[in-house]
């Protein structure tokens, strides 16, 4: 074989920062079987990948020493991979081969890939970096790195052979700049994102690289000194070459993602015969009624119209509820929820409120909440006015049960991955109401995030409308996904005999049980 010479980058700096900056720290922290990077161009994931792989493949196998497989989509790519990992090898210190130039030994179709290896005699492992598809990964084992994977012709076929190896102990990485929404890699996002797969991911925009230290790093290499009107105007220069294909290239956002995120269709299917109850004031000058009188009609209305609706409820089945707060323009929606024995979230029936002063909406959620059984989560909006609501919450139900969600772009993103997959898969079922098909409609994908515009709409009953029925279901299924709280007791004290007098009646500390 072939032998190519090591190439060393010139790294020498008078005050060198840590060598790798904070998204790739975070990324090889990372320790998950499976972990997906969507990335901007240029953010050296590659070059820190290469770092983590030395140190595996140089390992003992008592260690978690294995091989590892790199898989680019063109050769220049995976010399510039096996080059980083030479570097990384006399960096660490490791006694390694030179690299060996080769062909795959796999398939028949697959001789012609040629292959870089570096071998580590210490551990009997080696890193091997190749071009293309290989179309029989089954049968080896370690780990696998997938590098720009939404340029693979067949990155679906790929990934099939390279999970495989997770079985016996191995790991899967998925490095990649967005190629199209309807993208395999897009789909692997999305999958995980909404818990259809298990792994974990990670994002880093081009913007986010950049605060974190990328420009410096930049200056560092260059040997330039590095002022804030530089790093401002050189990313200004980035953005302007990449024109109109700078949100997928540098914003990790895929072509073609936008539009509705739901269909009709897909809500309907998911409705059935539940009611949608909504409150106004009585009149226009009901909030300057004397306390008692406010209290007093909310409480006759919650008794008449939602108490029957609670009592229907299932008593062993959890409980939980979300929200969404507005005054006096948009609607304040109640979204309680129960998880049913094969996970379906069933949403019984939306309380809205129009119109209605803070201590009423503080009644009706307490009202509410209260006699949900075996109470287990909620998550409200907790923006603007909404933190009143919310903080009253948090100190109700404590703050292992309630989140105060300040709503914003990640979160989103976060979380509607997992609703849509609910609404796909049939596991949640909402009432049947047209302003809530309509609510659930106003979400627009903007970016590749779907959130609600600031465009308002008017409901059957003539009532503003900002999403907000759409928005309480959004964050009720987000509670419904979050990790049961404590049971919480007060423990009885021990007896000091069974013949000192005492009685089960004199015993303290009842438990107060709850999920």
């Amino acid at each position: 074989m072939n032998n190519m010479p090591i190439i060393l980058p010139n790294t020498a700096t008078a005050e060198a920062p840590p060598v790798l900056m904070g998204y790739q720290q975070r990324w090889i922290a990372d320790t998950s079987p499976l972990k997906v990077e969507e990335k901007s161009r240029r953010t050296g994931l590659t070059w820190g990948e290469a770092s983590d792989d030395v140190l595996i493949a140089a390992s003992s196998a008592a260690a978690g020493g294995m091989n590892v497989y790199y898989i680019a989509y063109n050769q220049d790519m995976t010399i510039e991979y096996i080059q980083a990992c030479a570097m990384w090898a006399r960096a660490f210190n490791h006694a390694a081969g030179e690299i060996e130039e080769g062909f795959w030994d796999g398939d028949e179709e697959d001789k012609h890939i040629k292959t870089y290896t570096i071998r580590f005699p210490a551990s009997g492992f080696r890193i091997v970096a190749l071009s293309s598809r290989p179309s029989n990964l089954r049968g080896r084992q370690g780990v696998i790195v997938i590098d720009e994977a939404a340029f693979h012709e067949k990155l679906g076929e790929l990934l099939k052979a390279a999970l495989a190896m997770l079985i016996w102990g191995g790991k899967v990485r998925v490095i990649s700049t967005h190629n199209g929404v309807e993208n395999p890699f897009n789909e692997l996002v999305q999958d995980i994102r909404a818990g259809k797969r298990k792994g974990s991911v990670h994002r880093v925009t081009f913007k986010e690289a950049i605060a974190d230290g990328l420009y410096r790093r930049v200056c560092m290499r260059l040997g330039k000194e590095w002022t804030a009107e530089d790093e401002a105007a050189w990313m200004t220069d980035v953005y302007a070459f990449y024109g109109s294909g700078a949100e997928e290239e540098l914003d990790c956002v895929p072509a073609n993602s936008g539009g509705a995120w739901l269909s009709r269709a897909l809500i309907e299917a998911r409705m059935f015969d539940a009611p949608v109850l909504r409150w106004k004031p009585p009149a226009d000058n009901f909030v300057l009624w004397p306390e008692e009188m406010r209290t007093a009609e909310m409480r006759d209305w919650l008794d008449t119209h939602v108490r029957p609706l609670l009592e229907k409820l299932d008593p062993k089945l959890a409980s939980g509820f979300g929200e969404d707060f507005g005054r006096s323009g948009d609607l304040t929606v109640i979204a309680p929820f129960q998880v049913e024995s094969n996970l379906v979230r069933r949403f019984p029936f939306l309380v809205e409120l129009a119109n209605c002063p803070f201590d009423q909406q503080r009644e009706a959620l307490f009202y509410i909440g209260d006699r949900l059984p075996r109470f287990r989560s909620g998550k409200l909006d907790s923006r603007g006015n909404g933190q009143y609501l919310a903080e009253k919450a948090m100190q109700r139900w404590g703050s292992q049960r309630i989140e105060c969600v300040m709503l914003s772009q990640a979160w989103y993103r976060d979380n509607t991955a997992p609703l849509k997959s609910a609404f796909e898969d049939g596991t949640i079922l909402l009432p049947r109401s047209a302003d809530v098909v309509d609510d659930l409609r106003a979400f627009q994908v903007v970016k590749g995030i779907p959130m609600i515009p600031d465009k308002r709409t008017q409901g059957d009953d003539g009532q503003q409308r900002h999403g907000d029925s759409g928005v309480a279901i959004l964050l009720a299924y987000a509670a419904s996904r979050a990790d049961d709280a404590p049971i919480e007791y007060t423990a009885a004290p021990a007896k000091s005999s069974r013949w000192d007098g005492s009685s089960d009646d004199d015993m303290a500390g009842h438990m107060k049980a709850g999920w």
